[in-house]
C-alpha cells in the first residue's frame, strides 16, 4: 500500500516569521505546514517512483485543475529530467481537466467534471495528479470516466491525502504527504481562489476564513 511522509496531529507546523510570505497574507496565516523546499524534495522521490512503475509506454499527465497544477508542473520537470539523463525515456503529454466540489472550506454535494477532451486515453498510461485527496468520493468519480475511455493504466499520485473520519479509506498510488485534518492553503492550494500564491502549504487562522468567505 502506498505511504506518504506522514505529519502527525501533534505537528503544528513552523513560525511564519521564518519564512518568507507576501505580506497581503501575513496576517491570514496562522504557521507553516509544509515548507516549500521540502514539497520539492518529495516531489523528485515521486517522479522517480512513477517513472520506475510506469515509464515503459507513453504516459498522459492529466492535471486536476485548479489546485494541481503547482505540483502538476514541478512534478513534470522531475520526471522531464529523468526522461533526458535516464537509460530510457518514454513520451510525455499533457491534458487538463477541471473538477469542483468545494465551496468555502466544505465539500459540496455536487462534483462537477469540466472541460475533458479524454478520448486520446485509449491504450495509454494514464497518470492523474491530483493536489489533495481527503474523503475519495471526487476522485473516484473521475476514475469511473476515465475507466470508459479504456487506457492501458491507471495511477493517481496526490500531493497530499487527509486522514478524515469521512474517509471510504480510499488510497491513491502515489502518495507525498499524509496530514491530519487541517484545512491547508498554498503551493495552489486555495480557499475561494485566495492562497495559491503561497509557496509553502500553511494553515489558515479561522478570523481569516471569515474574511475571505463568499
Amino acid at each position: 500500500m502506498a505511504c506518504g511522509l506522514q505529519i502527525k496531529d501533534e505537528d503544528s507546523g513552523y513560525n511564519k516569521n521564518l519564512f518568507c510570505i507576501p505580506k497581503h497574507y501575513e496576517e491570514d496565516i496562522e504557521r507553516v505546514f509544509i515548507p516549500h523546499g521540502l514539497i520539492l524534495d518529495r516531489t523528485e522521490r515521486l517522479a522517480r517512483d512513477i517513472m520506475q512503475d510506469m515509464g515503459s509506454h507513453h504516459i498522459v499527465a492529466l492535471c486536476v485543475l485548479k489546485g494541481g497544477y503547482k505540483f502538476f508542473a514541478d512534478l513534470l520537470d522531475h520526471i522531464k529530467a529523468l526522461n533526458q539523463n535516464g537509460d530510457k525515456s518514454v513520451p510525455i503529454t499533457v491534458d487538463f481537466v477541471r473538477i469542483k466540489s468545494y465551496c468555502n472550506d466544505s465539500p459540496t454535494q455536487k462534483i462537477s467534471i469540466v472541460g475533458e477532451e479524454l478520448s486520446a486515453l485509449n491504450g495509454k498510461n494514464v497518470l492523474v495528479v491530483e493536489d489533495i485527496i481527503e474523503t475519495g468520493r471526487t476522485m473516484k468519480a473521475l476514475l469511473s470516466k476515465l475507466k470508459d475511455k479504456e487506457p492501458k493504466m491507471i495511477r493517481v499520485v496526490s500531493l497530499l491525502i487527509k486522514m478524515t473520519n469521512q474517509s471510504p479509506g480510499y488510497r491513491p498510488d502515489y502518495i507525498g504527504f499524509e496530514i491530519p485534518d487541517k484545512f491547508v492553503v498554498g503551493y495552489a492550494l486555495d480557499y475561494n481562489e485566495y492562497f495559491r500564491d503561497l509557496n509553502h502549504i500553511c494553515i489558515l487562522k479561522e478570523k481569516a476564513k471569515e474574511k475571505y468567505k463568499i
